[in-house]
């Protein structure tokens, strides 16, 4: 296993072609899109936690989750 505290999404595809990513019983991907109906790229679809997004709210969003949380910025902290 990869050397991550929390497991990928399990990836299910159904007789007719389409691919769901689904995480905790919700349709969820960090990775790329939730579903892919029939297969088709075009027609994606982007989930994170049950939650549709579109493209590029979701794109930013993957950006948003990596670094430091606002309050442990890397202003300057004087010692005296």
């Amino acid at each position: 296993m990869e050397n991550s505290k929390y497991q990928k999404s399990r990836k299910l595809t159904k007789a007719d072609g389409t691919i769901m990513y689904i995480f905790d019983g919700k349709l969820h991907n960090w990775e790329g899109p939730a579903l892919i109906p029939e297969g088709n790229v075009r027609k994606r679809e982007y989930y994170l936690n049950g939650i549709k997004y579109t493209e590029a709210k979701w794109k930013d969003l993957c950006k948003e989750r990596e670094g430091l949380p606002w309050y442990k910025g890397s202003g300057a902290k004087a010692r005296f």
